[in-house]
């Protein structure tokens, strides 16, 4: 029986996930990540972890893991399952990567866009022969609402929603029709360039926000809320062969 600990630390919220044998048995997110991480390890008793981080944790976390397993921070100069040639690989996100390698592990051989709906949204294209060609970055959800709040002198704070009109009738349901369906309609809209350029390929949907957006993009899209995890999985396995 093989163990791995997978784990997300996101601008937003920092995530865990456990795999044995390749299959996802634990998911949870985590609050006081050293006291959590310590109680993961003693009751899986991990072989392997991988840490995906585009903040700056504890270097203690990582003294935590080396100890109790064999430990692969992911990186630029992690070994990926696709290669990078972009003009600077080392800028490439970890969530990104992650997600990639997860694509070209479902679905290998194929053209796919990867988008990740997290504090940003990303968009990740990986082509048939398993090239990151790169993509596009923009604000995310709360970014959006936050930056309309902040820079106006009396729009509120909202949050987000999935029932949505698509006509605003009073402040809040304009704000929310304008962020959710806005982002919507910009997915749907870089798919549309997308398969003008490549033809067929495949969508993946992933990330927090897929709860508020993904009955709203008209594309076929396969929406998986795991999939960066699977991708620190089959990362991880790469690492370890």
């Amino acid at each position: 029986m093989s163990i791995t600990l997978c784990l997300d630390f996101g601008n937003t919220r920092r995530k865990a996930a456990v795999f044995n044998e390749g299959n996802l048995v634990k998911r949870l997110s985590l609050e006081n990540e050293i006291p959590e991480i310590q109680l993961l390890i003693r009751e899986y008793q991990p072989s392997y972890s991988i840490l995906s981080s585009v903040v700056n944790h504890s270097a203690d976390i990582e003294t935590l893991l080396t100890e109790n397993s064999k430990f692969h921070l992911l990186g630029h100069q992690t070994k990926l399952p696709f290669t990078t040639p972009v003009s600077k690989p080392s800028t490439i996100g970890a969530d990104r990567l992650a997600i990639s390698a997860a694509a070209v592990h479902l679905y290998p051989e194929q053209n796919n866009l990867a988008i990740g709906l997290g504090t940003c949204v990303t968009y990740n294209f990986i082509n048939k022969d398993h090239a990151f060609l790169g993509g596009a970055i923009s604000p995310g959800v709360e970014m959006r609402f936050k930056a309309m709040n902040h820079f106006t002198a009396k729009l509120p704070l909202v949050g987000a929603d999935w029932n949505i009109p698509l006509i605003g009738y009073d402040t809040l349901t304009n704000l929310t029709a304008g962020v959710i369906k806005g982002m919507a309609m910009e997915v749907d809209g870089f798919i549309n360039e997308y398969q003008q350029r490549f033809g067929n390929f495949n969508v993946l949907l992933t990330g927090g926000d897929i709860r508020f957006l993904a009955s709203h993009i008209k594309n076929k899209i396969f929406a998986d809320p795991d999939l960066i995890f699977k991708g620190l999985y089959a990362i991880s396995v790469v690492n370890n062969n």
